[in-house]
């Protein structure tokens, strides 16, 4: 009969069976034990064969009387004890518990003093970032950090079947792997692959600091990111949106949000957060955004043009947005981009938009493109260096033009044309 334990961490079964597949010449049949966790099993011989005559499934032991069978009982008991023990330390140590932990601890593979485990440590790191939310951390970045766990540990199960592995198992093959998983099975690219690779390489950091393992093995390994071109609309596709008209209340919204946010520069998930005490005056009657990004808390200090001043005034009464706690009426970000492509099609314009492009777009075309310094841009974006504001520098053609213009005046004053004409 099939023994099981349950509690709030899962389940833990043991069976004791005669493996009929692999019968002996005389007549008697191998025992085995199957160990089963969460749904996840394993079997070995107990090393000892029965007639199938002298087998009780329902008591898992033999029914004969002789010293033989006596001696495979015992061993029954003395391993079935010995499983429910390794289980129980586990749950009392709040370790990872799983069947291919078990196995490894059962089978002299590891041991008790084997250490921390990737799992552990990683769910560890998460649950102390997430107590410094919103001082050191964005929900966001918590969100991330999840995530990679999880993709961490369906790359376990899924590719090694096991739930943990210990952290001085780990090499660079299993990261090799992980990368490989990363991008076939999840479907990430080489960018986001790098992201969660970097979020593994931040705990074996934590690992290392600890002397939890003494090699790192990420040693070897170089992320290489690609570069990526994120499109921005010009001030012409600018104006076809903001000149529209749209057929309903749900895309003039989401339009008046991607607008706000050409203009101003912020991200998605910061005009969600916007707030009234983040509009503030200054002594000489400016109107100024001042709020900490989310993502980096990084302070950005923005003065409100006239378009996005006229956006606030429009929404300053709106029901939605009063109950909502919020100045614009901003959408989720998946339905934001969904209805932004409707806009952008009935726009005719032949671009992917979606609320990330309006920030490129604010330091592209309103910002970069009108001669703001890159020193500004950086500070209104809220980032750390004009090295990151970099990113956002793309060269327009209304630039180039612009400057040539300069070098063509400057020629023909100099008189270098006068004698090819």
């Amino acid at each position: 009969m099939e023994q099981k334990t349950s509690n709030q961490r899962g389940t833990f079964n043991l069976m004791c069976y005669l493996k009929k597949s692999k019968a002996l010449k005389n007549g008697e049949i191998p025992v085995y034990m199957r160990v089963t966790v969460n749904g996840q099993a394993f079997t070995f011989s107990m090393q000892g064969s029965v007639l199938p005559s002298l087998w009780s499934q329902e008591k898992e032991k033999s029914r004969g009387k002789d010293r033989k069978a006596q001696e495979l009982n015992h061993y029954i008991e003395s391993v079935k004890s010995r499983l429910y023990k390794i289980h129980r330390e586990l749950e009392i140590d709040g370790k990872p518990i799983s069947a291919s932990i078990i196995k490894d601890i059962f089978l002299g593979n590891t041991n008790a003093d084997e250490g921390k485990t990737l799992v552990e440590v990683h769910k560890e790191h998460n649950e102390r970032c997430r107590k410094l939310i919103n001082t050191e951390y964005s929900p966001s970045t918590i969100y991330k950090f999840d995530a990679s766990l999880k993709f961490l540990q369906e790359f376990m199960k899924k590719e090694l079947n096991r739930e943990d592995i210990p952290l001085n198992k780990l090499n660079e093959n299993f990261i090799r792997q992980y990368e490989t998983y990363l991008k076939t099975e999840r479907g990430c690219n080489n960018n986001s692959t790098i992201k969660h690779l970097k979020i593994f390489k931040k705990v074996i950091r934590i690992a290392l600091a600890n002397d939890w393992i003494q090699k790192d093995p990420f040693a070897s390994i170089k992320f290489h990111l690609d570069e990526v071109h994120v499109d921005f609309l010009t001030m012409d596709e600018l104006n076809t949106i903001i000149n529209k008209e749209l057929p309903n209340k749900r895309l003039s919204q989401v339009r008046d949000v991607f607008v706000f946010c050409a203009f101003s520069g912020l991200a998605f998930v910061d005009v969600k957060g916007l707030r009234e005490e983040h509009i503030v005056k200054d002594t000489s009657g400016r109107m100024w955004i001042r709020k900490p990004r989310e993502k980096t808390n990084n302070m950005c200090n923005i003065p409100l043009l006239q378009v996005p001043q006229m956006l606030l005034e429009k929404y300053k009464d709106d029901k939605e947005c009063q109950l909502r706690g919020q100045l614009l009426p901003v959408p989720t970000n998946q339905k934001m981009n969904a209805y932004l492509k409707e806009v952008a099609d009935l726009c005719g314009i032949n671009k992917r938009i979606s609320s990330h492009v309006a920030r490129h777009t604010a330091a592209t075309s309103v910002f970069l493109a009108n001669k703001v310094s890159m020193e500004n841009v950086a500070k209104m974006l809220g980032h750390s260096s004009t090295r990151m504001t970099q990113h956002y520098a793309r060269v327009l053609d209304q630039s180039i033009a612009e400057d040539m213009d300069n070098v063509d005046a400057i020629l023909s004053k100099l008189g270098v044309n006068k004698n090819l004409k």
